[in-house]
């Protein structure tokens, strides 16, 4: 019985091992792993009407080796919203948002000091299928991300600046830049902690919208398909006249590692 025993027990060690380093390489956003999240955001107290907002964010994450030293890791934006009018008596709004495409050049081999970096450009699409929920300009700049992980343990900071170049005269210009510091805890079992701040300023209104997220996933496997559970929730401690207070997340993310 010790016997067979043994090797039952080394697999399913290995298995924790294979799990907790899938998860701890979701943690880096620009990891040389396929994964395809579907994120979906409700920020609630929207304006005089205390409306709430739905987002559903599908982001493919998309590695290509373009020499043995280099990564081009492609991160896509596709929003969805779904929006309640702020004000009373306004119209419900719904549709496909702008998309953001980002790509980073990023070194396979960290750095000497064991840190992991990628810059390239970022793109804002006006693929909105409501002017409510787009902006209607098309915008670019560049994007960076450098992160370290150690002992579990995962951080860094991810930034872009968008400026518009073209599309509606009518529409205000862009000028963006967004802010995401990030820490993460990733333990033996394949539990990842995270907290970070998705924060922006715009700009041209010379005003910050700054959401302190907390989060807690797990990933699991069906069969053999990885996917990682996330539920998080976030305060906002600046914010625009009339934006959200608060809200939730819920992800589900597919992973196909190579």
């Amino acid at each position: 019985v010790a016997a067979l025993e043994v090797p039952a027990t080394a697999a399913a060690a290995a298995d924790q091992d294979a799990g907790a380093e899938l998860a701890k390489q979701l943690a880096n956003p620009i990891a040389s792993l396929i994964s395809v999240p579907f994120k979906l955001n409700w920020d609630t107290s929207i304006g005089p009407a205390n409306a709430d907002r739905y987002t559903l964010n599908v982001q493919p994450v998309i590695p290509v080796s373009i020499n043995r030293d280099w990564n081009l890791i492609s991160r896509t934006i596709v929003p969805f919203v779904d929006a309640q009018s702020p004000v009373p008596g306004g119209s419900h709004e719904s549709g496909l948002g702008d998309i953001l495409q980002s790509l980073f050049f990023s070194p396979k081999a960290p750095t000497a000091g064991g840190w992991i970096w990628g810059a390239g450009p970022v793109l804002l699409l006006p693929s909105a299928s409501n002017d409510a929920i787009g902006g209607e300009k098309w915008g670019a700049g560049p994007t960076a991300v450098m992160l370290k992980q150690a002992d579990g343990w995962t951080y860094g900071a991810l930034a872009n600046h968008v400026w518009s170049f073209a599309g509606s005269s009518n529409r205000a210009d862009i000028s963006a830049t967004f802010l995401q510091p990030f820490l993460a805890y990733t333990t033996k079992t394949a539990t990842t902690y995270t907290l970070n701040t998705e924060s922006t300023y715009d700009w041209n209104a010379d005003r910050w919208t700054v959401p302190i997220n907390l989060s807690v996933s797990q990933l699991v496997r069906f069969g053999r398909q990885p996917v990682s559970f996330a539920f998080g929730v976030r305060g906002y401690s600046e914010r625009p006249p009339g934006g959200p207070d608060w809200g939730l997340s819920l992800t589900v993310t597919f992973l196909f590692p190579k």
